[in-house]
This record gives C-alpha cells, structure tokens and sequence, in this order.
C-alpha cells in the first residue's frame, strides 16, 4: 500500500518522538473551544471572537496578555477550525527573509487556488520596526491575515499601522477554577496527561499549586510535572505529591513584572494612586510588589516626588522635603535598610492632605501660549536701563511700604486682568490662606482700571470609530426614530454598566431602538433580539442587512407563551451581562410571565441587570376631553362623559402590573431600583382620530358598549365633534425597573 504523495515517514516519526518527549504542558494544549480554561470574558458563548471563530471569520487579531494564559494555545485551536491555510512564526528565531518566503507562498496560495492564508506570529513585539513594515502591505492588501500574540501592551511595542488594522484581545490571568479544572486533567487523562501512572495528589499540594502559580497555567503544570518525574512511586505503586513535594516543585509566586511592560506602568500607575487616594495600605502592597520584582528604589523615589508635588503640593509643603530626605538617607545606607526610609516617604504620603492646585501652573501654561497679547504692566518694567523714557516703572506700588506687606495692583497683563490660575484646596497649609486670598483677589479686581477678557477655549480631541460604516448606521438609525423616542431611549440606559465584552438580550423587539447603545457599547460582545412576530422578524431583517455578520444583532424568534424557544435557539451556556424590554408580555397570563421570569433567571450571568420598560397612557379620550374643555373654564356635567371617565381607568391598567413584576423579582433574589416620571403629550382633535375611537367596530366604541346605550355614546361622540381641530392633552407615564442579579459583574 503506497504511502500519500507528500508523505514523510521520518517526519511523520520525529512528530510522534517530539509530542511523547513534550513538556506536559505542551501536550494539554486544548484543542477545541469547548476545552479551552478561562477567558469567558472574549471566548464565552455570544462573544464576539467566538462567533468569528465558529463563523472562519477571524480578522487580523493581536492577542496580549501575561504568560501562561492561552495565546497561542488560542491561535492554535483557529488554525485547527479554519478552512484557510495555517502558518506560524516565532519573532525570537525569524527574520525578514522568513517573512518574505511566508508572503510568497500566501500570494501563490491565493492567486492559484484562491487559499487564505493565517500567518500567526507568537512574540510579535520582538520584530524591530523594519520586520514590522515589511509586514504592514500584506495584512493591508489581505494577502495574509495576521494573528499576533504578546506579553508586551501592542500600544507600545507593535507598529501603530498594524494595530490599526487588528482587533486586540487583552487575556487575563486564569482564576483558580480554571487552574484546578486543568490541573485534574493532567492527572486523569491518559493519553497526554498521567492518567496511566497511579499518581495521588494531597489537597493541600493541590491548593499550594493553584495558589503559587499565580494564573499561569504553564507554571502550574511545569510544577506538576517536576513533582511527578522527581518523585518515586510508592510501595504501594503510588507517586505521592505531598505539600512538602509541591513546595520543592515551585517555591516562590512567580512575580509578573518587566520592567519595560505593562506590569511595570501598571503597578506604579496603581501605587501612585494609591498615595493619591490616601490609603496606606494599598500603597505598602504595591511598594513591596515593586521591591519585590527589583524595581530600582531611585525610580520609586523620583515618582514619589512627582506625586509629593501633583497630589499634595501646598496642602502640605513639607512632604517633598520628607521624601527628599528619605531619598538622600536611602543612598547614604543602601539596601536593605535602605527599605525603611522608602517605606516612611510612601507612608508620609499616603497620610497627609492633599491638593493638586499646583495644576494651577499648566493653566497659566495655557494661556500663555493661546493670550495674543502679554505685554508687561508698565508699572513692573524694568526702569534701571533705558526704560523712563517710556514711563517704565512709573506707578509700581512697593508693598512693603504698606500695612500687611501688601497692596493692590495689576500684575497680569491687561488681556489676563482677572484670570484665575491657582485654586487654594481647603485644608492643610493652603487651606489656612485661602479666604485671605480671596479678599485680595478681590480687591486687586475692584482696583484694576483693565476689565478681564474672555478666556480661550479649547475644543477636546477625539479619535475616530472604531467602525465607521457602524457608526453610520447608527446614526441612521438613530435619527429616523425621532427626537421624543430618543429621549426615552436615553434614559432608558442612562448609567448602564457596559462592558466592551457584554452580550444583550433584548426581548419582544418592534424596533431597533433599544439595540443601538449596546451594539455601540459592546463592541467584543454580542446583541441578540427576540421577535414575537414573523413580520417583525422580517422587517429588523431588513434593516440590518447593512451591518456585516459578526457585528450585526442576532435575531430569534420565541412565541410569547413558549420562552422554552429562546433558550433552544441559544448555545449552551450563552448567558447575558444585560436583559432589557419595553412593555413586555402584554396582556399575558400570571403563569406566563412567571414562565418567561424563569427563563431570564436562566440566561442571566451573575451580576446581570435587567431593565424594563413600562409605558402606558394615563389619560383616556373622555378624561383628556375634560381636561381640555376645563382649560375654558368650568366644565358642564354630563353624565355620558363622567360614565367614559369611570370605565378608562381599568382600561388603561398594565398588564402584567410593574409593581407585581418588581415583587416577583425581589422574592427571587434581584435587587430592585424604579424610576416613574410623566411625559406631557397632545393630540390633535380631528377627524381621523374621532373616527378611530367612535367608528362602528372599533375597539373604543365596543368596550363603551358593554356599558352605555347606543344613545349616551351618539351623545359623547357629538360633544368630541364640537372639539375639532383643538389640541387635545395626553400624558404618558413611564416606570422604569432597574433589578440586578446577585453576584459579581
């Protein structure tokens, strides 16, 4: 039997060798989404890399985040699921030639069989610039698709024009379910883990493990692994993994720091804030983190400075002469006694008051460079040279010729006469000469001749949409529902808690309106909107079709009584971050929407929030006809129109009722906010619309019927007749439910 063209054995043989005598970790690389530990956040059922995977729809990417969380595991299991040809490189070893023989064969493999191409490039920011550029044509004109991955923050250390060109993914360290989920695996699996060896790991090992490893998945299984070869089987034929093993196997938490990387600005950044936020026990945790990565103490130093001059400056002047003495003690002793200084300049700092008035200085900055005219009072020029000729000089006041050391006079130029520059804070050293430097500024004011001109203004900088063929739509779509319907629409979400990786359920959707802000919000997240009606299915269809694929909401469609439909339709495990409705399951019976309760409490994450929307009209035609008719004064009585009055009210009633709704919500768990306000409408009064509610067969007139004779509804009808062409009032109340889930967001 021949072997297939193409066909190495000796290759085919060194694979086999290489995948037996790989690291375990190595060889628990999962091979499918569904094996993969963590990163729900972008990897979960909905989410937008999800979709596109499934969909081989993958763009260029740039994956970033620390070691050990399932970068290239991630490009691997898109090689493994896409119908486009897959290659890789490793920056350390390659170059530009490497680059140039990948591009080649990607042109030839598109212009001859039309083949895409994935080039994935695991530690992308080592390329320099120039293998950067070299690359930059092909991701452009799609001859290859790049897929990155990096430790680094690509901001800083991949090529702009690539990461303009790429969606960027931030993976996140593994929490400890995911750590014990593959840390099971390696014990039970018996073709790549040691599911044929007896091995017996004892909980506290297990739970040393998860604890040191610190997220990194590699780490934990590396550690794993050292602590099974190194150890000998019992007598019992067992490998015991004690704590004692499992401390040898990894001794110390691997610190994440480099100090040139996003753990470097990330912890200073926080321990900076720290200081700022006066909590001193943050600022000792994240100081003893840099210690303890080997940040250089001067750095800290020189930061701890800064911050004595942006955070607390004039609140309390001594706390830059505290840190630059502790600096100057720190050098003369050196570590590590050197640390008892460092640690009393960030204590001091964290406890005192602080002020960042000093900010006052870069407005001053600013006007500066913006005032057109900055001419030096006459009276403060230098009149020692050349200078009385021209009257300088002439008119200063020497203050301390005065009470006080002080009087009042110009000493801004005259466009800036009464520009304000330093903002005294209330306490601390400042604190204690603000009112006397109101007093003066005030007065300098009263005895200036110059009145202050009008300030510059600066218009703020902005980037441009990530999508601008979404923003478009968007627009669109936001201005052909109206000026009235927006308002609402915007405080339907007003302090929504979004999150770029969101997914949203909208139930019962008529339009598309309650979908425009999460599908602008959640970019990496997913919308999905549940229809009653075919044609509603068909008309938002429609509408969407402009939208590409993966941005655009997914709709599915649910009869009101069988919310069971929604959940089939879904993945498992598709769960929603937000659930929104507006008049939901009208007219509906108890135990439906006790039914689609149910279903909500099964597709909500923990932490969801639910909003729902309730509007309804809180004034029928016979009780806006009062109203309007009262504007005129007093209103003749008529019993046919007080007996309409009484029969609106039931009408007009929700149903479900809110205020059940919130009960129900509440006795299951979720918190509950609600917002009711009152939205005035009017109506013009003609013709149509009287027609519409006294027509024969129209629904106004049938439910008046069950009550009234036919005369006493003739007599109504003639008296909204005399009304014609007046604007007739409407009100609209609106209850908003805000609940939220228990758990974490």
């Amino acid at each position: 039997m021949s072997e297939p063209a193409g066909y190495d054995l000796f290759a085919h043989q060194e694979d086999r060798h290489r995948a037996k005598v790989a690291p375990l970790a190595d060889r628990l690389r999962p091979q499918t989404l569904e094996d993969f530990a963590g990163q729900e956040e972008i990897l979960g059922p909905g989410r937008l890399l999800r979709r596109a995977i499934i969909a081989d729809r993958v763009g260029n990417l740039i994956l970033h985040g620390p070691p050990g969380v399932g970068k290239t595991t991630l490009a691997r299991i898109i090689a493994g699921s896409t119908r486009a040809h897959f290659s890789s490189l490793n920056a350390v070893l390659a170059g530009v030639k490497d680059l140039r023989a990948e591009v080649e064969a990607a042109r030839d493999r598109l212009g001859k069989h039309g083949l895409r191409t994935l080039l994935f490039i695991d530690e992308v920011h080592r390329f320099n610039s120039a293998q950067q550029d070299a690359l930059l044509p092909w991701v452009e004109n799609g001859t290859v698709t790049l897929i990155g991955a990096t430790t680094e923050n690509p901001f800083f250390e991949v090529n702009k024009a690539l990461v303009s060109r790429s969606r960027l993914f931030r993976l996140q360290p593994l929490e400890p379910r995911h750590l014990r989920q593959l840390l099971e695996r390696a014990l039970t699996d018996r073709e790549r883990g040691y599911g044929e060896r007896r091995v017996e790991l004892a909980p506290e090992a297990a739970d040393h493990l998860l604890d040191v490893a610190a997220g990194d998945a590699r780490s934990l299984l590396n550690a794993l692994e050292l602590a099974v070869e190194t150890t000998d089987p019992g007598a019992d034929g067992v490998i015991h993994i004690d704590l004692a093993i499992a401390e040898e196997s990894i001794q110390q938490r691997a610190v994440l720091y480099d100090k040139q990387g996003d753990a470097h600005f990330d912890t200073i950044s926080a321990f900076i804030k720290s200081l700022r936020g006066s909590d001193p026990d943050a600022a000792l945790f994240w100081l003893a983190r840099m210690v303890e990565a080997g940040e250089n103490p001067r750095f800290i130093f020189r930061r701890m400075l800064i911050s004595a001059g942006e955070d607390i400056g004039l609140a309390d002047p001594q706390a830059v002469v505290v840190v630059e003495a502790c600096a100057a003690a720190f050098e003369r002793v050196g570590l590590p006694e050197g640390l008892y200084p460092l640690a009393q300049a960030a204590l001091y700092l964290a406890g005192t008051e602080k002020s960042n008035s000093l900010l006052g200085f870069f407005d001053a900055l600013k006007s500066v460079r913006a005032a057109n005219r900055q001419e030096v009072p006459s009276h403060l020029r230098d009149a020692s040279r050349d200078g009385a000729a021209f009257g300088d000089g002439v008119g200063y006041r020497y203050p301390h010729a005065y009470a006080e050391h002080w009087v009042a006079q110009q000493y801004l130029p005259g466009a800036l006469q009464g520009e304000v520059f330093w903002q005294p804070g209330r306490t601390g050293w400042e604190g204690e000469r603000r009112q006397r430097l109101q007093r003066r500024r005030a007065a300098q004011l009263a005895a200036a001749a110059e009145s202050a001109a009008e300030g510059e203004s600066f218009a703020p900088l902005s980037s441009g949409p990530e999508d601008p063929a979404l923003e478009r739509w968007l627009r669109r779509q936001l201005g052909a529902e109206g000026e009235r319907l927006d308002q609402l629409r915007q405080r339907f979400w007003q302090n929504a808690h979004w999150q770029r990786h969101g997914r949203t359920l909208v139930l019962e959707a008529r339009s598309l309106l309650w979908a425009l802000d999460p599908l602008e919000a959640t970019p990496e997240g997913g919308v999905v909107l549940h229809v009653v009606e075919v044609g509603d299915q068909e008309r938002l269809t429609a509408q969407l079709d402009l939208l590409d694929d993966l941005r655009r909401p997914h709709l599915l469609r649910a009869a009101l009584k069988d919310p069971e439909a929604l959940v089939r339709q879904l993945e498992p495990g598709h769960r929603f971050e937000t659930l929104a409705a507006r008049n939901p399951w009208r007219g509906a019976d108890p135990e439906t929407v006790s039914a689609w309760l149910e279903t909500i409490e099964r597709l909500a994450a923990p932490g969801a929030e639910l909003r729902l929307l309730f509007s309804e009209p809180q004034l029928g035609p016979a009780a806006a006809l009062v109203e309007l008719t009262r504007a005129a004064g007093p209103t003749p009585r008529l019993e046919a129109l007080e007996q309409a009055i009484s029969l609106e009210g039931p009408w007009l009633r929700s149903s479900p009722d809110p205020e059940a709704l919130g009960t129900e919500l509440k006795e299951r768990g979720w918190t509950l906010e609600s917002q009711d306000w009152s939205e005035p409408l009017s109506l013009e009064l003609n013709d149509a619309v009287i027609e519409r509610w006294f027509a024969p067969g129209a629904p106004y007139r049938q439910k008046l019927e069950q009550t009234l004779g036919t005369g006493a509804i003739e007599t109504l009808h003639q008296v909204f007749l005399t009304q014609r062409g007046r604007p007739l009032p409407q009100r609209l109340g609106h209850q908003l439910l805000i609940s939220r889930r228990p758990g974490p967001p």
